[in-house]
């Protein structure tokens, strides 16, 4: 432990004072303050930590975000449940806001915790069931964290449960070498149990069938949370082993067995085993064993041998998991097969999917960042010359999107009067203003759960700049004529064509609105930037506008491509196809568009001289 605060420290002096990661840092010293149990260091990291988090976005940043989930245990650690499950709740809205999956339910187990530890052991096991619910393929530590909660909800009418949770995530961390984490659910365990003696002294029980009897609990309860535990924990086979062992130890049906491992140029090991009084070695010679293979992890091959009890339900018992490990094994191995074909023969193409059309490298990896940045609910900002095609940009990052099933909002900041855009975007209460007839939800309300696009960002006049900050900031809105916020969940991606580093430096635009919708840039670039589009996009264009005005069987000749690739496409790609959409009006069906069917400013930007006539510079 001496060794991580001295590293820890000099990642601190290394790292830029007041920003978020020192956040970071000092959140990680603070877990493990609390890892030692040393609470008078922990609480005085966490007012440290709070400070700096309050400077930086409000505790919105990702780090303050995070550090919640070690301020949240910290306050269970020190008595105060009433206080983290508060803070827990408060948290969980706006981490939902950032998309983060694996926060989100981290941050709701914890809830759930805290309903158990305030007496409200029902209502926590609900919420534990959505938030695991909510993720089918959880990691193996979340998977533990899940069991060390149900551990803490269960212990205050089913000890015996309560006892069998913790134990399952105590040899889920031992299996992938999490040691502190399996420390911490032991003392947890302990915990458990004496917070659950002190409140039944105190107040009454819940009303639940397990509360009032607990020898009412059916017998085969735990077994199948048992099962339901091996199916998840398959793709790991030490843990998977683990988890096998201790069901044929808690099952009694056989009288000894072990974790055997062996490598192609070692001996076999036992690492772990159990046996009752008396009996013979699984590993015995001449010993009747039943070995059950697990899988290979790590060059290694795991298997489970076991000596059954002298009974015919006992062997039957043991054949049971026998199979319940074959058939977990095989879903395993299922998913993975499934993860390599998608790899080997993918899905159409990302563009494909987004109904995009791109061929050019610089567009490819335009693609690639949306589909990254599109899971998140960060700020997006689009820039790129008029016409190339920013909206299906960020149709498509809405498309990528958790929001892609709600609205997705286009609106352009120059189609209404400047001095009315305060009420377009924000809406108002009826009577706020000469004219205001009825209440107005406003943009931002209107596209609540889903995506408002925002064109021509840097045409906002400076009235209504301060507003937009405030709610990428906060999340909240005020409408006119009311006086209390709103809070409203809208993800907003901006575009403009306008230089808006100039815009600020003149003053014609917010500086510190530039930095919060600068957060993700996505620069699109102008056609000629990418004339090896051109092609793929007539054909597009071309088969679009046959169908749509019914004019089967136009093609267009190969000198016709050479002068649209050639040319320089001042309007970009909506020029290209309007181009397009004018020679299939005039063509007659089944023709070939010629270059004489150009448009005269297109035709004329290719002269051909001839070689003889040519003028050659020095």
């Amino acid at each position: 432990m001496q060794e991580c605060r001295i590293a820890l420290d000099e990642i601190l002096d290394d790292v830029r004072k007041g920003g978020s990661t020192e956040i970071g840092v000092r959140d990680t010293q603070m877990q493990a303050a609390l890892a030692i149990g040393d609470l008078d260091l922990a609480s005085g990291l966490a007012a440290e930590i709070i400070d700096l988090s309050g400077q930086l976005d409000a505790g919105y940043s990702y780090y303050g975000l995070w550090h919640l989930l070690t301020r949240v245990r910290w306050l269970y650690r020190t008595g105060e449940a009433a206080d983290g499950l508060a803070l827990a709740q408060d948290a969980i809205p706006r981490i939902e806001r950032m998309a983060d999956r694996n926060l989100l339910e981290r941050m709701k187990l914890l809830a759930a915790e805290g309903l158990g530890r305030v007496g409200r052991a029902v209502d926590g096991a609900n919420l534990m069931a959505v938030a695991v619910g909510a993720n089918p393929d959880p990691p193996l530590e979340m998977i533990a964290e899940a069991a060390r909660v149900a551990g803490r909800l269960a212990a205050a009418d089913d000890r015996e449960a309560a006892r069998s949770h913790f134990d399952r995530a105590g040899r889920i961390l031992q299996g992938i070498g999490n040691l502190t984490a399996r420390a911490e659910v032991e003392r947890d365990a302990r915990d458990a149990i004496v917070d659950a003696v002190s409140a039944m002294a105190t107040r009454p029980r819940e009303d639940s069938q397990f509360a009032r009897d607990p020898e009412s609990r059916p017998p085969d309860a735990l077994l199948a949370e048992r099962i339901a535990a091996v199916l998840e924990l398959a793709a790991h086979p030490p843990v998977l082993a683990s988890e096998t062992l201790s069901l044929l130890a808690d099952t009694q049906a056989a009288l000894s067995g072990a974790i055997v491992t062996t490598h192609a140029t070692e001996p076999p090991e036992t690492i772990a085993a159990f046996a009752t009084l008396g009996a013979p070695s699984p590993l015995d010679p001449g010993i009747d064993a039943i070995r059950i293979p697990i899988g290979e992890h790590c060059e290694r091959t795991f298997d489970i041998v076991a000596v059954p009890r002298h009974s015919p339900t006992a062997r039957a018992t043991i054949l049971a998991i026998e199979r319940l490990v074959h058939a977990s094994v095989a879903l395993a191995n299922a998913r993975q097969q499934e993860r390599e074909r998608v790899a080997l023969w993918p899905e159409p193409s990302p563009e494909q999917q987004l109904g995009l059309v791109c061929a050019a490298e610089s567009m490819m990896d335009l693609v690639k960042t949306t589909r990254r940045v599109a899971a998140s609910n960060i700020t997006v900002l689009i820039s790129g010359e008029t016409g190339v095609g920013k909206e299906l940009f960020a149709r498509a990052l809405h498309q990528s999107s958790p929001r892609h099933a709600r609205v997705f909002l286009p609106y352009n900041c120059t189609t209404v009067p400047r001095d009315m855009l305060d009420s377009q975007l924000f809406g108002y209460r009826r009577g706020a203003f000469t004219g205001a007839m009825d209440d107005s939800a406003g943009l931002i309300r209107s596209a609540a759960g889903g995506t408002l696009f925002l064109d021509e960002i840097g045409e906002m006049n400076a009235e209504a700049q301060p507003k937009l900050l405030r709610f990428l900031e906060s999340g909240e809105i005020i409408p006119l004529g009311e006086s209390i916020p709103q809070l409203v969940d809208v993800r907003i991606v901006a575009a403009t064509n306008a230089d808006l580093d100039h815009l600020v430096a003149a003053g014609r635009f917010r500086e510190d609105l530039y930095y919060r919708l600068n957060v993700i840039r996505l620069r699109v670039p102008p056609l000629r930037e990418r004339r090896e589009e051109v092609p793929l996009l007539v054909d597009h264009f071309l088969d679009r506008c046959s169908r749509e005005l019914q004019k089967p069987v136009i093609r267009i000749a190969d000198d016709t491509i050479e002068y649209l690739v050639l040319y320089r496409w001042p309007g970009n790609v909506r020029q290209l196809a309007n181009e397009i959409r004018r020679m299939v009006v005039l063509a007659e069906p089944g023709a070939i568009l010629m270059p004489e069917h150009l448009s005269p400013e297109i035709f004329s930007s290719r002269r051909t001289i001839p070689s003889s006539e040519r003028q050659l510079e020095p």
